[in-house]
C-alpha cells in the first residue's frame, strides 16, 4: 500500500460540517472549532488560540477544503510540516510542502499541482513564502486563505521569536481579501496583541478557548539527587514514550547516556547534533517505539506523536509560555499524561544572570524578566499549580484543579523569618563567598573540612541550625534565592550572596519570610479519565494489539509514523464498535472516506481473525 487515493475537490463540498464528517471522520466539531471554521470559510480573519491537542489544524483545514482555491500554511519546522502533509494525504486531501529538505522530485510535483490548480494545501516557510518568486507565483492563482501556524513566533514577546514572521505582514496588503486565520497554542494578552498587530489583523476575531488540559499531572519537586529522581519518575512509566528536557546540550547527553545505563531506551537530541544523527532520533520518535528523547528546546514543536506519555524538566524554562509549550508535547490524545519540573535555586539566579547580561532591549527585558519571576513563582506557588500556570495566559479556574501535585498534597507554609534571619546571617558571617552546601554545613554545626580550614566553627551562627536537615535548609536558601533577598555567583564558584534591598528588612525583623514546607518527590499521577474515550477492556486487548501490529506494518510499508494511519484512540474505538460492514465502520469516529477506502476491509479482516 504505497500510495494514497486523493479525493477529488468537487468530493469536499462546500459545507463545513459535511467536510468534517466525509474527510476527517468526526462526527461534531468541538468547542469553538464551528465558530472558527465558519467564520474563515465566510471570507473572516481570526486568531485562534487552542492548547496542544485542541483541534486547531481543524480551524484552517476545513476552510481550506470549503473554499476555491488552494490554501497557504506557513509553518515553522520541516519537520511539522512534513508531517501534516503526510496526515493530509492519508485523508485524502491534495496537500504538499516546499522546503530546503524536499526531494527535487516531489519539489516538482508540488509545483505542478500548485500551478494546475489541483492542490488543496500549500505548507511553506516564512521565509520560503516571502520570496519574490513564490508571491509573485501566488499572485496568479485562485487562493482559498492564508493560515499562519505557531503564531506565536509573530511575536518579539512570544517564547519562540523569529523575526522572519514578522515580514507576513505584507500577505494582507498584496493579498486583499483572502481571509487570513492566525493559530497558536501559547499567547498571554501581551503576545496575543503584539500578533494581530504585527500581521496587521487588528479587525481579526479573536477565539480563545480555555487552555486547561485536564488530562495533564503537573508537578514540580526541588532537586536534591537529581539522577534518583528522575529514575523513579521514570520506572512509573516503563515502556512509555516521553520527553526529558535539559538545558544544555551536554546535559542531554549526559542524561541519555546514564539512562542507556539503567537499561532504557534513549537518545539525545539538540540543534548541534549531526544532521544524520538528528533524523534518526527524530524518526525513532515518530516510528512509534516506545523510548526516550533527552532533548533541549530545539526538539518538540514540530512533534505531533500522540501518545506522549510523560515530560520532564531537569531544568527551568525560562518562561511560563515556554514551560506550557513544551509539557504540552504530553498526552495530545487526551489520555492521562504525567508531567515533572525538578527545580533549585542555582538553576533560578542562573536565569536571572543570564537574562540580565541579555542584549535585549529595555522594554524587552523587563517583559522577560517579569516572565521569568512568573516562572519561579509558579515552581513555589502552595497554591494549585494548574490555576497559576492558567493564570499567566490570563485564565481563571472556578476551582482548584485537582490534577497536579499542590491539588493531590497540598503544601504548607509557615513562619519562616527565624530560619531566614540564621540562613542570612550565616552567609553574611561567612564572607559571602560560599555555596548553600557549605552554609548548611555551618548552620547544622558539621565540622567539614571546609568549615575547619576557614575557621567557621567559631561563628556564633555555627550550630544554630543544628536542629534541622541539610534539606531543610537548602529549601530555605532556595526560597531566599526565589524570592529575590540572596543571589548565587553563577559565573564564580556558587557563592552566596545577599541582595540588600530584600535581604535587610527579613534581617530585621521588618517583613515575615513565610517558608513554604516542601516535598522533594512529587507525588505520582492519579490516572484521569476522559470522558466519551472509548476504552479496550482485558477481553478485547488481543484484538486491539492485532489492530497495532497490522498498522504498524502498513506505516512501514508507507514510510510514515503509525499515528498517521489511525490513532490509538480510533482503533479503540474501532475495537468497542465491532464492526462487522464497511458501512458500519464508517460510523467510528476517525475513519473518514478515504481511510475507509484505503483500509476498511484490511481492518475488517483484521477483526474476523480467530483470536
Amino acid at each position: 500500500m504505497k500510495s494514497q487515493a486523493i479525493l477529488a475537490p468537487s468530493q469536499f463540498g462546500d459545507d463545513p460540517a459535511e467536510v468534517l464528517r466525509r474527510v476527517f471522520g468526526f462526527p461534531a466539531f468541538r468547542g469553538l472549532q464551528e465558530d472558527a471554521v465558519r467564520h474563515v470559510t465566510e471570507g473572516g480573519d481570526a486568531l485562534v488560540l487552542m492548547p496542544t491537542g485542541g483541534g486547531k489544524s481543524v480551524c484552517y483545514q476545513v476552510p481550506a477544503l470549503c473554499r476555491l482555491g488552494v490554501a497557504v500554511v506557513v509553518s515553522p519546522l520541516i519537520a511539522l510540516m512534513d508531517d501534516q502533509v503526510a496526515a493530509l494525504r492519508q485523508l485524502g486531501v491534495a496537500a504538499g510542502a516546499l522546503h530546503s529538505d524536499l526531494d527535487p522530485s516531489e519539489a516538482a510535483r508540488t509545483g505542478r499541482a500548485l500551478a494546475d490548480g489541483t492542490l488543496d494545501l500549500l505548507y511553506v516557510s516564512p521565509e520560503r513564502l516571502l520570496g519574490t518568486a513564490l508571491l509573485d507565483r501566488l499572485a496568479g492563482l485562485r487562493l482559498a486563505l492564508f493560515a499562519i501556524d505557531e503564531a506565536h513566533c509573530v511575536s518579539q514577546w512570544g517564547h519562540e521569536f523569529r523575526p522572519e514572521y514578522r515580514g507576513l505582514r505584507v500577505l494582507g496588503e498584496r493579498f486583499p481579501g483572502v481571509p487570513r486565520i492566525a493559530l497558536t497554542a501559547t499567547a498571554d494578552p501581551r503576545t496575543r496583541d503584539d500578533i494581530l498587530a504585527a500581521l496587521g489583523m487588528q479587525t481579526a476575531r479573536v477565539f480563545a478557548a480555555s487552555f486547561h488540559r485536564p488530562n495533564l499531572h503537573i508537578a514540580a519537586a526541588a532537586k536534591t539527587s537529581e539522577a534518583n529522581q528522575l529514575l523513579a519518575f521514570l520506572r512509573r512509566h516503563k515502556g512509555e514514550c516521553g520527553i526529558v528536557y535539559c538545558g544544555s546540550r551536554a546535559k542531554t547527553e549526559r542524561v541519555a547516556e546514564r539512562l542507556r545505563a539503567a537499561g532504557m531506551q534513549a537518545v539525545a537530541f539538540h540543534a548541534g547534533l549531526d544532521p544524520a544523527a538528528k533524523r534518526a532520533a527524530a524518526s525513532r520518535f515518530r516510528s512509534g517505539e516506545p523510548m526516550i528523547v533527552v532533548a533541549t528546546i530545539a526538539f518538540g514543536m514540530g512533534i505531533d506523536r500522540p501518545d506522549v506519555r510523560f515530560v520532564v524538566h531537569l531544568d527551568m524554562p525560562d518562561s511560563p509560555e515556554g514551560y506550557y509549550q513544551q509539557i504540552g508535547r504530553a498526552g495530545r490524545d487526551g489520555e492521562p499524561a504525567e508531567t515533572l519540573l525538578l527545580y533549585g535555586g542555582e538553576d533560578i539566579a542562573r536565569a536571572r544572570h543570564w537574562l540580565l547580561r541579555s542584549s535585549a532591549p529595555d522594554a524587552q527585558l523587563r517583559v522577560m524578566l517579569a516572565r521569568l519571576e512568573a516562572m519561579i513563582q509558579l515552581t513555589e506557588t502552595s497554591e494549585c499549580r494548574t490555576a497559576a500556570l492558567l493564570a499567566c495566559f490570563g485564565e481563571r479556574l472556578a476551582a482548584p484543579c485537582g490534577h497536579c501535585d499542590t491539588c493531590a498534597k497540598p503544601p504548607k507554609r509557615i513562619d519562616g523569618t527565624v530560619a531566614a534571619q540564621k540562613v542570612l546571617s550565616a552567609i553574611v558571617r561567612t564572607g559571602q563567598m560560599f555555596g548553600a552546601v557549605h552554609i548548611a554545613a555551618v548552620l547544622r554545626g558539621e565540622r567539614t573540612e571546609q568549615v575547619e580550614r576557614h575557621g567557621h566553627a567559631g561563628l556564633p551562627t555555627f550550630g544554630a541550625g543544628s536542629d534541622r536537615p541539610a534539606n531543610y535548609w537548602r529549601s530555605v536558601i532556595r526560597q531566599l534565592v526565589a524570592l529575590g533577598a540572596v543571589d548565587v555567583d553563577v559565573e564564580g564558584h556558587g557563592g552566596l550572596r545577599l541582595v540588600p534591598d530584600r535581604a535587610r528588612p527579613i534581617l530585621r525583623g521588618e517583613v515575615p519570610f513565610a517558608l513554604r514546607e516542601d516535598s522533594t518527590v512529587a507525588p505520582p499521577a492519579r490516572e484521569v479519565r476522559v470522558r466519551g474515550r472509548a476504552e479496550v477492556g482485558s477481553g478485547e486487548r488481543g484484538v486491539f494489539d492485532a489492530l497495532r501490529d497490522w498498522r504498524r506494518e502498513v506505516a512501514r510499508e508507507q514510510g510514515v509514523p503509525p499515528y498517521l494511519i489511525f490513532h490509538d484512540a480510533t482503533l479503540a474505538e474501532i475495537v468497542q464498535a465491532g464492526p462487522e460492514t464497511l458501512e458500519e465502520l464508517a460510523q467510528v469516529k476517525g475513519v473518514g472516506a478515504n481511510k475507509l477506502a484505503l483500509y476498511g476491509a484490511a481492518i475488517l479482516d483484521v477483526l474476523r481473525a480467530p483470536g
